[in-house]
This record gives structure tokens, C-alpha cells and sequence, in this order.
């Protein structure tokens, strides 16, 4: 036995020293990258018109949470937060255009589940907003809670989760509510403003923003507390470019490591004189952690500049001082009672 393992340990040696030599091999850019590059700009599949997540103003300048993951991908790649090309993109047609190609990166307050994740080929690159599905109704109805909707009319978009989650909810609870689907949101807007629908359901945080924008008064209606799903949203990218795939992925885990050490879109340039550790591989200032990711070294510093940090983005967005006025709640940061927990950067 002891020959034989004299026999074996060359070759068991040869295999050590090949995998560490992979683990610290600089990333080589992807196919999608080099087109990006090629063309100077980002495809970007948004929302039609969801303020608060993206969401064109009259000169058609885009903003939102779903925006600025765009803004900030397109300045680690361009070196430029502009260079993005935005195709506003239904429920119905999100996932085909991201097939297709016809965008980089679909960042479209989409729900990360198991059938999209496995059967459409892409892959979800993080959690940007922790979501619940919830019920709108008009304060005159008088209804308090999702439970209160028994034989109800609820309006619903088709081509979501949506729309299985109310039929779901609906047969566990007895409750017989009557789904009036529409194909599209301005449809389902419209159906439930007209007073077609006894109800509304979406996320709570699309209701929050569909009632600040297309109510004529939105104190007249009530999103009910109750919520009856999970709803992790985030971007998601093609399937078949591992390199597209990092970079998306880490320059949003950048962007939550960066509220959670303080580095701000106006301070950032400050923090390049810290003495911690961790700002210093955030920022480039001490290991190259960009060579890993086929990206130079100030790849992280380049998206905080763009965009800010997640808090500010969250806080401009869609946060209590926004028009959405959405608590941070779930989003919070890991060490103040959310989600929001980011693998190191190192």
C-alpha cells in the first residue's frame, strides 16, 4: 500500500498545483461582453412605466432601482453610467427578448423562482428588492384584510406569478375570488381605476407605486397589510456566459458591501485613503480583486460613483423619502434586521 501511494502522490500533486493555478488565473472576458464592448453600450430590458423601479420621464431619461443596477453595470464595463440602451419590456415578453438576445440583462422587478431559474435559460444574479404580494382596494369598500375577499373581483396581470399566487391563495382560503386578467399593466391599471375590479394585486411594492402615479387621489386607496407570497426580485442574465454572469452578480453583492462600510457615491473618492482592509479591496486600492472578474481593478469604485450604494439607491428610489414612501424593512441591511447580505468581496 505504501508504493502504491509513493505511486500515486506525483500525479495528486500535479492536480493541487493545477486547480490553485485555475483558482488565481485572471477571468477572461465572455462573448456577451465583448459585444458590449463592441457596440459601447448595455441592452437593458426594464419595466414599461413602474416609477420607483424604472420608469421614463417626459426627454426619456430612465430612473429607478432597476435602473441604476443598469447604470451601474454599464459604468464598470463602459466606464460610462449613460451608455445603456433601454427596450421597456411587458410581463409577457421579458424573458423571450432576454432568449433572444436582444438585451444583455433583464432587470424588471422579476420574481427569482424555481421554473424561471431552471427552465428558461437564465440565471438570476442576486436579490435587489425582497417583495410580497399584496391587495389594493378603495378605502370606501371598506375591506381590511386579503381574507375579506370572498367572491370578490381582483384585477390581475397575466404572464406573472401574479396570477398564480391569487389562485392559489384563493383555493387554500376558501375564498372564491374571480381573476379578471388583463394582458398588460396599463390594461390592468386602467380595469381597476374604472372600478372593474373590487380589488388589485401585484407586489406591494408595484401597488405602492401604481397608486402614487395613476390614482387622481391615492389616499383614497388602501394597500391591506396582508401579504401572500414571497417575491425576491432581481436581474437576470442568459444563460451559457459565466463571465456576464459574475460581473452582474458581484457588482450588485459591491454596491450592499458598500452601505454596509459606508462608502457612498459622495464619499467614495475620500474612502480611497481608508485604512480598512475590506474598503481597500472594494475600491481597488490594495488587491486587484477586478483581474478575477476580467475587469481592472476600480471596477467596484466605478459603479458606486455611478449609482451610490444600495441604500441610496433604495432611499431615491422607492424608500420613505421617495413618492413610494416604502419602508426598508426586509431590505435593510443583514446587521439592522433585513436581508440584504452580501458575500465579501475578497
Amino acid at each position: 500500500m505504501r508504493s502504491l501511494s509513493r505511486l500515486f502522490r506525483p500525479t495528486w500533486c500535479l492536480s493541487v498545483l493545477t486547480a490553485m493555478t485555475l483558482l488565481t488565473s485572471p477571468a477572461h472576458a465572455g462573448k456577451t461582453i465583448d459585444a458590449i464592448k463592441a457596440r459601447g453600450s448595455l441592452n437593458c430590458g426594464v419595466n414599461t412605466n413602474l416609477p420607483g423601479f424604472s420608469a421614463a420621464d417626459s426627454q426619456g431619461n430612465w430612473a429607478g432601482l432597476d435602473v441604476d443596477v443598469c447604470k451601474a453595470v454599464a459604468a464598470t464595463l463602459l466606464n460610462d453610467a449613460n451608455k445603456v440602451k433601454w427596450t421597456p419590456l411587458n410581463a409577457a415578453q421579458r424573458f423571450a427578448v432576454l432568449q433572444s438576445g436582444e438585451i444583455d440583462i433583464l432587470s424588471r422587478n422579476t420574481t427569482w423562482t424555481l421554473n424561471r431559474d431552471a427552465s428558461l435559460g437564465l440565471h438570476f444574479t442576486g436579490t435587489t428588492y425582497y417583495d410580497g404580494q399584496g391587495f389594493m382596494v378603495t378605502k370606501k369598500s371598506k375591506i381590511t384584510s386579503a381574507k375579506s375577499l370572498k367572491g370578490a373581483t381582483v384585477c390581475v396581470q397575466s404572464g406573472t406569478t401574479t396570477e398564480k399566487n391569487l389562485n392559489d391563495f384563493s383555493k387554500v382560503n376558501k375564498l372564491s375570488i374571480k381573476p379578471v386578467v388583463f394582458d398588460t399593466l396599463e390594461a390592468t391599471n386602467k380595469a381597476y381605476f374604472s372600478g372593474r375590479c373590487q380589488a388589485y394585486t401585484t407586489d406591494a411594492s408595484g401597488l405602492a407605486s401604481i397608486r402614487n402615479k395613476e390614482a387622481s387621489n391615492p389616499d383614497d386607496h388602501l394597500i391591506l397589510p396582508d401579504l401572500i407570497s414571497k417575491e425576491p426580485l432581481g436581474p437576470s442574465v442568459r444563460r451559457g456566459d459565466d463571465e456576464f454572469f459574475a460581473i452582474v452578480k458581484w457588482v450588485v453583492f459591491a454596491l450592499i458591501e458598500a452601505e454596509e462600510y459606508g462608502i457612498t457615491q459622495a464619499n467614495v473618492d475620500t474612502f480611497k485613503g481608508s485604512a480598512d482592509p475590506v474598503v481597500q479591496r472594494i475600491l481597488g486600492t490594495s488587491e486587484d480583486t477586478g483581474k478575477l472578474l476580467g475587469l481592472d481593478k476600480e471596477w467596484a469604485y466605478r459603479a458606486i460613483k455611478a449609482v451610490g450604494n444600495y441604500g441610496e439607491m433604495f432611499e431615491r428610489h422607492v424608500g420613505p423619502k421617495s413618492n413610494l414612501k416604502l419602508p426598508r424593512g426586509l431590505n435593510n441591511q443583514w446587521n439592522k434586521g433585513g436581508l440584504m447580505y452580501a458575500p465579501p468581496v475578497r
